[in-house]
């Protein structure tokens, strides 16, 4: 059965079919995929200026702090976090298969769709039409539209992976769940409260939708990738077929009941609260189970951390989930809740699932694949260092440092102070969260600059090329 897990070698599947791949379309899907990520560092830029009353453009409504967040976050999921999906499973999915997708002219259309909507979704909530939902702030007219270029994707990729015959690789599982899942869970959260179900229930169906675009979105696709290109990397199969399932069936059981966990010390009825609480401390035990199964898979090869930069990127998102998970697991107790509830501690959270884990697996993917798609080296490794170290130093100062302050927070708020002592008290962090952020941003300039360079380099006239830059 270790078959299923096991890499299809890029060399064997493009003699087979070549261009099996539509390369050009991967490279744009990335490129607006950063496009998307520095309008939403904009954004995220001008909430942590706005928080050190240091903005120098407040008083305007168009460039509020309020609107800026929900492009922050929207830019990450849509934006970003899409386009990065769709550009990787063009790349993965026909490898996996050794098919096409079902149309190239469709994928093209699905593209340029795509950054329609995610522009239009943009302009949309600075204009102030976003929609009451947490990472549902779509204006309603971009809904529908939404909703239809998600069945699309799902038909364009499923074509293949249901003409393929024998044992499917795990990740054509975590695929196909996710193509269903998304459109499902996308249809929930932007819909039902919306128009059909008000009030306290509203409440408990947007907490499903926050956590399920996570879970049943995003980890899906994204670990289903990490199943491809890990074992390509590494050169060996996947440690154990077994745990792969465990993973799978895992998620596919205990997430979608995780959601109502936002929303502790609400009207929620108290079984809802708890069964989440339950189903999200089972989660980590899930998440367990994956991560030892890729530490299992590069034991005796832990010299490729140091030595391959994208297995660098993909193993250090996986501790940073396995910490997310695990501190999941403690701020969603009820006793929990009751410090750090509403506290910048969620926000740290947040960041370090969203940057920490999923950028970091992009960000791998993307330093083994711009090579492959200008067919030449890297312009500089040592770049390439400082794009990773300043991510993870940002991230980890951020993450420690709102952890701490939503632990303060919680003390100033629990001694019934005055709110504006835990407004000063939380300066000092807020200003240590802006230069963490700082670093971040710097970290992806560094990185388009290389990016920049070697497009430069594949201009010129070819004389050898070699990927060996990238490991």
């Amino acid at each position: 059965m270790t078959e299923m897990t096991t890499r299809t070698d890029e060399s064997s599947a493009d003699a087979i079919g070549p261009g099996l791949v539509e390369e050009r379309l991967v490279l744009w899907y990335f490129l607006a995929a950063l496009l998307y990520l520095f309008i939403s560092l904009t954004g995220g830029l001008m909430m942590a200026l706005q928080l050190v009353q240091w903005n120098p453009i407040s008083g305007n409504e168009y460039f509020s702090p309020g609107r800026w967040r929900m492009v922050h976050t929207n830019a990450i999921a849509y934006g970003f976090i899409a386009n990065c999906f769709l550009g990787a499973l063009h790349w993965a999915i026909p490898r996996l298969t050794l098919k096409p997708v079902l149309s190239r002219p469709l994928s093209y259309f699905i593209f340029v769709a795509w950054q329609i909507v995610v522009l239009s979704t943009a302009i949309g909530i600075i204009m102030g039409q976003a929609q009451g939902v947490e990472w549902g702030e779509t204006p309603v007219w971009i809904d529908p539209l939404a909703l239809v270029g998600l069945a699309l994707v799902a038909v364009n990729f499923m074509a293949p992976i249901v003409r393929t015959k024998g044992p499917l690789y795990v990740s054509l599982w975590y695929f196909m769940a996710a193509f269903v899942w998304t459109f499902l869970t996308y249809a929930m959260g932007n819909f039902m409260p919306q128009y059909f179900v008000p009030g306290t229930s509203a409440g408990a169906i947007a907490g499903l939708f926050i956590h399920d675009l996570v879970g049943l979105f995003v980890t899906p696709l994204a670990w289903g990738l990490m199943y491809y290109f890990v074992p390509i990397l590494l050169k060996k199969p996947i440690w154990s077929h077994g745990l792969s399932l465990v993973g799978f069936w895992g998620l596919a059981f205990f997430y979608p009941l995780n959601g109502i966990h936002h929303f502790l010390y609400t009207p929620i009825p108290d079984f809802l609260e708890y069964g989440a609480i339950v189903s999200t401390i089972a989660v980590e035990f899930v998440v367990t189970t994956v991560i030892i199964n890729f530490f299992g898979t590069i034991w005796g090869s832990g010299r490729a951390i140091i030595t391959n930069l994208p297995i660098r990127w993909f193993y250090t998102g996986m501790v940073l989930y396995f910490v997310t998970c695990a501190q999941c697991a403690m701020q969603v107790t009820h006793t929990f809740q009751k410090l750090i509830h509403f506290s910048d501690w969620v926000v740290g959270h947040a960041h370090l699932v969203m940057f920490g884990v999923f950028s970091m697996w992009f960000f791998g993917m993307m330093t083994y694949l711009f090579p492959r798609l200008l067919k030449q080296s890297w312009y500089s490794r040592n770049l390439c260092e400082w794009h990773f170290w300043l991510s993870l130093g940002g991230i980890f100062v951020m993450f420690i440092d709102l952890t701490l302050a939503g632990v303060f927070q919680g003390f100033y708020w629990g001694s019934l102070q005055p709110w504006e002592a835990s407004v000063e008290g939380s300066f000092p962090f807020w200003v240590v969260r802006l230069f963490a952020g700082l670093a971040i941003i710097a970290g992806q300039v560094v990185f388009v600059i290389n990016l920049w360079q070697t497009w430069r380099l594949s201009r010129r006239p070819v004389e050898s090329y070699s990927v060996a830059a990238t490991a």
